[in-house]
């Protein structure tokens, strides 16, 4: 009977001792494994193999929801999914683990831009302009995206707008 409660007691010991938590890892401190799938991701991404990198990247998150690199990745394989709204929410989170990552900010501004929120997707460049002192190649990039959306909405507007018909009997 002494024995159990050695053990017992040992256990409650040991239970309350602190352990190396999420809270206490720096935001850069990413479990190797995460890391590690991530890799994987990346080398199917550039193979092609959209799937089997999403695969990848939700495994790297998995192991350590704290990749930020990871849901940016994600958020760059939605986007060329042709899913600007899960590119959008998958830029939040990333954003929400560090409000200034100008990957994620000018990424979230290109999926808004490909979804037709261009008011949003400037707003996002203005952030991102203030963020990034000098001139960084993904402010230029959310630049002509959003510059390709408005035209795209330009000429899509001008497609369904009605056309004047001027009949024979009205030209004399």
């Amino acid at each position: 009977m002494r024995v159990s409660f050695l053990a017992l007691g040992a256990g409650l010991v040991l239970a309350s001792m602190p352990v190396a938590s999420d809270a206490q890892r720096a935001d850069n401190d990413i479990l190797p494994q995460s890391i590690a799938l991530q890799a994987e991701g990346q080398k199917a991404q550039e193979a092609g193999d959209l799937n089997l990198a999403v695969d990848y990247y939700e495994s790297a998150l998995a192991a350590d929801p704290r990749n930020r690199s990871a849901i940016i990745a994600l958020a760059q394989v939605a986007r060329a999914q042709g899913l600007p709204g899960k590119a959008i929410g998958l830029y939040r989170e990333a954003l929400l683990l560090e409000p200034n990552d100008i990957i994620a900010l000018t990424g979230q501004g290109e999926a808004l831009a490909d979804k037709g929120a261009l008011e949003l997707a400037r707003e996002k460049l203005a952030t991102a302009q203030r963020l990034c002192a000098q001139k960084c190649p993904q402010v230029a990039a959310l630049e002509r995206s959003i510059n390709a959306s408005a035209e795209k909405r330009v000429v899509a507007a001008e497609a369904v707008a009605p056309k004047v018909v001027v009949s024979s009997a009205q030209k004399n």
